[in-house]
């Protein structure tokens, strides 16, 4: 697996997109959005796993503009000074970053086949706007906690999307949930995916986020929904 990072300009600045690429050195591409902590191990960790599959991943540095390079550690302090920092961060911009993210990856020789996005809490929320703008192979969001106001915005995507959310998040209400489940109702191109036990972020390894069984179970549907729409 080799790494890079790659410059990407945007109207009023240039920032990072931290890539790698599969042993084979090309495959189907996937836009990593990154959560709160920044493109930290977390994030990379996903990244290599999934470049181990055969994928090409970008992961754009979304915080930029207010503190480039930005690493938090996944713990209360780390969440208190993600949480702070981004207070600042402009969704709609952060789309539009993820959106030339997208345009540098599909340009890339080493993508070959279709390019998909993958985001986490913010990034979730990014990647799901993100599909309404751009069609794609495959769209996946996890836990994205703009989503649940947003979902009437369903009806604007195309592409193959899957949601993932934790039924006892403590951010995203089961009842807002809910209203993604209503809106994904008689859309075949729409999945959703709840652990109704996990909290927010259950994925991420940190101690004060991670469950266990419902990552593994959550990430072995995100594989199959990745296989089926994108495979390497």
């Amino acid at each position: 697996m080799r790494t890079r990072i790659d410059e990407v300009t945007a109207h009023d600045g240039s920032f990072d997109v931290h890539l790698w690429l599969p042993e084979a050195g090309r495959g189907p591409g996937i836009l990593l959005i990154q959560e709160l902590f920044g493109v930290g191990p977390q994030l990379r960790r996903v990244a290599e796993r999934l470049a181990g599959d055969g994928y090409v991943v970008a992961a754009p540095d979304l915080f930029w503009r207010l503190r480039p390079g930005w690493q938090a550690e996944p713990d209360e302090a780390g969440l208190a000074a993600s949480l702070e920092l981004a207070t600042g961060f402009d969704l709609p911009q952060g789309v539009a970053d993820c959106a030339l993210a997208m345009a540098h990856l599909r340009g890339l020789t080493e993508v070959t086949g279709g390019t998909g996005s993958l985001g986490f809490c913010l990034g979730g929320s990014i990647a799901f706007m993100l599909a309404t703008q751009i069609e794609q192979a495959a769209v996946l969001s996890f836990y994205g906690s703009a989503v649940p106001e947003a979902a009437g915005l369903t009806e604007r995507i195309d592409s193959p999307l899957l949601l993932v959310f934790g039924g006892s998040d403590p951010y995203i209400s089961r009842a807002r949930v809910a209203l993604v489940e209503r809106a994904a109702e008689g859309r075949p191109n729409v999945r959703t995916h709840i652990e109704e036990e996990a909290g927010h972020a259950f994925l991420n390894e940190a101690p004060m986020f991670r469950d266990p069984a419902a990552a593994e179970r959550a990430w072995g549907v995100a594989m199959a929904f990745l296989t089926e729409h994108l495979p390497t």
